[in-house]
């Protein structure tokens, strides 16, 4: 009986023992679980921390990187190949926004790009300025070198009016006048007569002055008979001289040996059937210039 009576009680104990087990397994597990579904929301909100700080400091970087779009836009040289790198870094940073940074190791290869691009353009920016400074300090020179260019033409300009002014006084200067210009017409017994059908020959005598800027050696003077109706009076058609840049007829010449001093001299012209009544002038001439002159007149009595 005794055996009997024990047995039943063991299976009672057995049987009392098993909820407790399942009671403790299902705690532990309900504890896991809340475990879990804590960490999980726990990392979902580090993520998401994560994941604004991340935006935040894309949005902070493509921000930056667009002011220094628009600083490269700003920047400006006559250097064309300054301005090829200056376009190169600009192209640099646009392909650079368009890159979809989403993780902690693209953040920092954008930081590490972006800070290499700043100390570039700061690079750009210290040439330029350089460039900036040395082209007004060019400019500034050029305005002084185009004031003097200008001062030494303008005195170029007054020299060279200087110059012909001396050169034409000197020119006029240096001309051989001829002064005590006389003309007498002459009878066959060489006297003096103004009557038309009584003159042999008509003498024009003068002196060549004395000018010591003139040139001197062999000279020829040429002596213009001009008649009332202004025709000259010629041997030949040939007798031609220059003057003011044309051919003159001439009526007589001589040659003269110039020492740069008073040379009194004479020309004789033959009468010819040219000669008629009324007023009539002879002109000398000496080098192209005028140089005296004087009226004579012939008379029927």
């Amino acid at each position: 009986m005794t055996d009997s009576s024990s047995k039943p009680d063991f299976i009672v104990e057995e049987k009392k023992g098993a909820p407790v087990f399942l009671i403790f397994i299902t705690v532990i597990l309900a504890l896991a679980l809340a475990f879990l579904v804590y960490s999980y929301f726990g990392q979902k909100d580090k993520m998401q921390e994560m994941e604004s700080v991340l935006t935040q400091e894309k949005d902070s970087l493509a921000h930056e990187l667009l002011l220094m779009v628009h600083g490269y836009d700003t920047l400006r040289s006559n250097n064309d190949t300054l301005n090829a790198h200056l376009e190169k870094e600009k192209s640099r940073i646009k392909q650079l926004l368009s890159i979809n940074a989403s993780s902690v190791q693209l953040i920092k290869k954008y930081k590490s790009e972006i800070t290499t691009m700043r100390d570039i353009m700061k690079s750009y920016i210290v040439q330029i300025d350089s460039l900036n400074t040395r082209n007004k300090i060019l400019v500034a020179e050029n305005q002084d070198i185009k004031q003097q260019i200008t001062k030494v033409q303008k005195s170029n300009v007054e020299l060279s009016k200087v110059r012909q002014e001396l050169s034409s006084k000197v020119e006029i200067a240096s001309v051989i006048q001829a002064k005590d210009v006389t003309t007498t017409t002459l009878n066959k017994n060489s006297k003096e007569t103004s009557r038309l059908d009584r003159i042999n020959k008509i003498k024009v005598c003068f002196t060549l002055r004395e000018n010591p800027i003139a040139s001197a050696g062999k000279k020829t003077v040429y002596l213009r008979i001009i008649r009332p109706d202004s025709l000259v009076i010629a041997s030949s058609s040939d007798n031609l001289f220059e003057f003011d840049g044309k051919k003159a007829i001439f009526t007589a010449s001589r040659e003269v040996d110039y020492i740069n001093q008073d040379v009194d001299m004479c020309i004789f012209v033959d009468k010819n059937p040219d000669f008629i009544l009324g007023n009539y002038k002879a002109e000398l001439y000496l080098d192209g210039n005028l140089i005296g002159g004087s009226p004579f007149i012939l008379t029927k009595r």
